[in-house]
């Protein structure tokens, strides 16, 4: 037998075992495998989302499990200014609150990011979907342009209706970002955008205005917040219907005093420890867990 015939025989084999199940009306069994093992996710869809994601903490599902988004990355850059890039100080914070969280114990950290890389916007909330997060934060730093005395911390929630022109205009900027850095995205339209924002009605936004206000408690006397601390817009990285989600709007790039503590060791550990806090006690107040500990919750 020939080469060129033996190659015919392997590429021809598999298609005349299955043709002679059909014929017969047989099945052809499949091994299944257990799912004990599985440390990491690989998440279905695109090239970006299909990275396996790893979970860091205790290997026990029913230790909560947040999900922490650091904003933009890979060729978008996010809000500059001072020289000063938000895609690396938000991922630095991002990685900070990580380890702070494995090293306190009792909840599951995953990240969407965590290296300079481009995540889509919608990429973000469905990891958090997929992995089945008990809560999503996503870590952004802002811009004010020419305007270098506006600083401080934010929180965002989602909402139909922005609760400002600022909130307005922020969540078009950031909606708009995968567009302006060449991703191409599926236009879902109003009335499907619409109908994503009330889904995430009810409990699981309750739950995001509790977390967002727990951040705004811990954060007193820690953390310079805005004048206008909490907000909500239709901000694409938060429609996750089911996983409550808060948008952290650390500061301001464009202001000396911010740029300050966000490019330092002491400002990013004091922002990582006000969310840390604000997480445990979150979910203090959801679990029997006793190593979930939260002081003063």
């Amino acid at each position: 037998m020939s080469v060129r015939d033996l190659l015919l025989l392997v590429l021809a084999l598999p298609v005349l075992v299955v043709g002679g199940a059909i014929a017969l009306d047989e099945t052809i069994p499949i091994p299944i495998w257990g799912r004990e093992y599985v440390q990491t996710f690989a998440l279905g869809g695109s090239a970006a989302s299909s990275r396996v994601r790893r979970i860091y903490g205790p290997d026990d599902p029913a230790r909560p499990l947040i999900v922490i988004d650091a904003g933009h990355g890979g060729r978008d850059p996010g809000a500059v200014g001072g020289g000063v890039r938000e895609k690396d100080v938000v991922l630095a914070i991002a990685l900070r609150l990580r380890d702070i969280l494995v090293e306190q114990g009792g909840v599951r950290v995953a990240m969407t990011r965590e290296t300079d890389r481009i995540v889509t916007l919608a990429e973000r909330p469905e990891i958090a979907r997929q992995l089945g997060a008990d809560l999503f934060l996503s870590i952004h730093a802002d811009s004010a342009g020419d305007l270098s005395q506006v600083s401080g911390a934010s929180i965002y929630t989602l909402s139909n209706e922005a609760s400002s022109e600022a909130a307005a205009r922020f969540a078009a900027r950031e909606n708009n970002a995968d567009r302006l850095n060449g991703v191409e995205i599926e236009d879902q339209g109003d009335v499907v955008s619409k109908m994503l924002v009330e889904l995430s009605q009810g409990r699981t936004q309750e739950e995001s205005t509790e977390f967002a206000r727990l951040i705004e408690r811990e954060g007193q006397e820690r953390i310079a917040f805005h004048p206008a601390a909490l907000r909500s817009a239709a901000l694409a990285v938060l429609r996750a219907p089911d996983v409550p989600a808060v948008l952290f709007e650390s500061g301001f790039v464009t202001n000396r005093e911010d740029r300050a503590k966000l490019t330092t060791q002491e400002g990013r550990n004091a922002y990582a420890d006000v969310l840390a806090r604000a997480i445990r006690v979150y979910f203090a107040r959801r679990t029997d867990i006793e190593e979930v500990i939260a002081p003063d919750a």
